[in-house]
């Protein structure tokens, strides 16, 4: 998965999770001398508009390769959050007081859009932001998200890189009461944190507090961090010994400091915990709910499709998934699917995860992804260009059975693409691995991240503008991609691949059956223990998570079936005329867009080389 939820607006959730699923394109060559002076136009006052935004989410900056802003937060404070929101409102007005769509070219029709689209996008998401108290969600819970960003996104090339990390690990603590505070707001208004994440936010914040330089035993991960980046500068001659010493002195202290701030965190969630709910803790449950996840669908699939429609397109992929394994399986020579699971477990029982397995899986996997970027010049004509690298989690933020994810190379290409893996619990089936990577690395999110930040020519903003169901549905689409290409190495592979896509099949059965037909937590882990195929402590991790992120794990097989059905569409009409580079270039290469948009851009397309 890539980190990208619709929790906020999806210009600075683009870069805020988690999972790069944004790309953007250079516009069209116009044919026309007016609409060529109009693109122009429109695209200086996005970029102008876009420059405004960045100033208002200096993370974002950060992520961007720009270090203005680079020793702050972004304000995550109610009114910071309603003057956002009533920016982009204005923002979009002025372009449409201004500009006259009709006089631009097809491709700047769509950037007009998309930025219209983003206001209102984001006045819908503001309007569910009681719903979101900071430390509701499983995966991007303030107190981790905090030193995440630093350790994985705050590069540190120079003394003022280093000072900046210092300066934001001092406003750490502020970040947190005000995270505290609207998390207490939302519990006043009926909407509690779960206990088990309740739990979670107890024993991490401990972790994160925990050992050098606040007591005995290793370094604390923000800790060891500092002293890492420090060292590098000490090492490239950027920077003497006295004055590493003398800054990560300053670091010290304001890691020390962390300590209450965290304690206050704990203290809060010791207080919740008695009363914190369990077992039936949809969005139905909550006051106002169903309106709620009715417009996290809508956030997160861009379509009206209802819970009651994508619960029922769950239930049929399932079976049609299903049919697919048993056929597969009697071409390997077993009966049926179950007996093909049957042989997987019993030449890979489950066994825990040690130092030699881990470095199994590392190796393996970075080797995989290096060999299928060599596969990538028959369907592709744009590459990736950066480094990508499969590394394991933050153990701050490891947890058995933990969803992996994607992050985006920097736009300079200095801090590579990274698909990060949990390797703690059970090992699953090494051969599932080979699809994740698929998923995850290439031609997935980290090939998509690595096109967007390269992107020249059209407004700035797209590229880090993300959208769950065409990200999401992309990297699910590259998995089966990943067939075609001959990038797996035997039929269990392929099988697993089939695995993956039931486990996705079955997201829509358990997310619209938590949220709006009242599951409980255990109804949803049996459903994705036995028929999503997963084993038990990955179906309790993924539960959890969809119980916190309403409908996030939908994106992905509404915008996987809109894809196919579109590529199908083209090779149906083109024939012999269909160009799957071509056709592939203008998804990956042309900006994470609305599953609307991209229909009318592929139409579009059709049409055009049909002649």
């Amino acid at each position: 998965m890539r980190k990208l939820p619709a929790t906020l607006s999806a210009i600075a959730i683009a870069f805020s999770l988690t999972g790069l699923a944004a790309f953007s394109q250079a516009p069209a060559t116009p044919t026309a001398a007016v609409p060529a002076s109009e693109d122009a136009r429109l695209t200086e006052f996005l970029d102008a508009e876009f420059a405004e935004l960045v100033k208002r989410q200096p993370q974002l900056a950060t992520r961007l390769g720009i270090k203005d802003g680079g020793d702050r937060w972004n304000d995550i404070g109610d009114a910071a959050a309603a003057e956002l929101v009533a920016w982009r409102k204005a923002s979009a007005a002025r372009m449409k007081a201004r500009f006259d769509r009709a006089k631009l070219s097809p491709e700047a029709q769509v950037n007009f859009d998309i930025w219209a689209l983003e206001a209102e996008r984001a006045e819908l998401s503001h309007a569910n932001r009681l719903y979101r108290p900071p430390f509701y969600s499983r995966l991007y819970s303030v107190h981790s998200q905090l030193p995440d960003f630093l350790i994985n996104t705050h590069s540190v090339e120079d003394a003022t890189d280093l000072r900046n990390y210092i300066a934001r690990l001092r406003g750490m603590p502020a970040v947190l009461d005000v995270a505290i505070a609207r998390t207490r707001a939302s519990e006043a208004a009926g909407i509690r944190v779960p206990k088990f994440q309740v739990e979670t936010i107890i024993s991490s914040s401990e972790k994160l507090t925990s050992g050098a330089p606040f007591g005995p035993g290793a370094d604390a991960a923000l800790w060891a961090d500092v002293k890492a980046k420090a060292a590098a500068l000490v090492k490239a001659g950027k920077l003497s010994q006295s004055e590493a010493d003398a800054l990560l002195r300053e670091a010290e202290a304001a890691i020390l400091d962390l300590k209450p701030a965290y304690g206050r965190v704990i203290a809060w969630a010791k207080e919740s915990l008695p009363t914190a709910p369990s077992g039936k803790v949809g969005a139905v449950t909550l006051p106002g709910g169903l309106a709620y996840y009715a417009n996290e669908l809508k956030l997160n699939t861009t379509t009206d499709l209802t819970a009651d429609q994508i619960h029922a397109i769950g239930l049929s992929e399932v079976a049609r998934i299903e049919a697919e394994q048993d056929a597969l399986a009697r071409q390997a020579g077993f009966k049926d699917r179950h007996a093909f699971y049957a042989e997987r477990a019993r030449l890979y029982p489950p066994v825990p995860y040690n130092d030699e397995l881990r470095k199994e899986y590392l190796d393996t996997a970075n080797a995989f992804v290096a060999r299928t970027r060599t596969l990538l010049g028959p369907w592709f004509g744009t590459l990736p260009a950066y480094g990508i690298e499969v590394v394991r989690e933050p153990a701050f933020s490891e947890v058995p059975g933990g969803a992996a994810h994607a992050s985006a190379p920097s736009p300079d290409g200095k801090r590579p693409a990274r698909t990060y893996v949990h390797l703690v619990g059970m090992r699953p089936d090494p051969a599932a691995m080979y699809t994740l990577m698929c998923h995850e690395a290439v031609p997935g999110h980290n090939m998509q991240g690595d096109i967007q930040v390269r992107q020249q020519g059209g407004p700035k903003f797209r590229a880090v503008t993300g959208y769950v169901a065409f990200g999401e549905g992309w990297a699910l689409y590259a998995e089966a991609l990943c067939k075609e290409m001959g990038a797996f190495p035997d039929i269990a592979a392929d099988f697993m691949r089939l695995d993956a896509e039931l486990f996705r099949a079955a997201r829509l059965v358990v997310d619209t059956g938590l949220h709006a037909k009242g599951w409980t937590e255990e109804e949803a882990v049996t459903y994705m223990h036995k028929t999503g195929r997963q084993p038990i402590e990955r179906s309790r991790s993924e539960i959890r998570r969809y119980i916190t992120l309403p409908g996030q794990a939908t994106g992905y097989k509404i915008g996987m079936i809109k894809i196919v059905e579109l590529r199908r569409k083209a090779e149906r009409e083109l024939g012999a005329k269909f160009d799957i580079k071509g056709f592939h270039d203008l998804l990956i290469a042309s900006g994470s867009q609305p599953l609307s948009i991209l229909e009318r851009r592929v139409d579009e397309w059709i049409a055009k080389r049909k002649g």
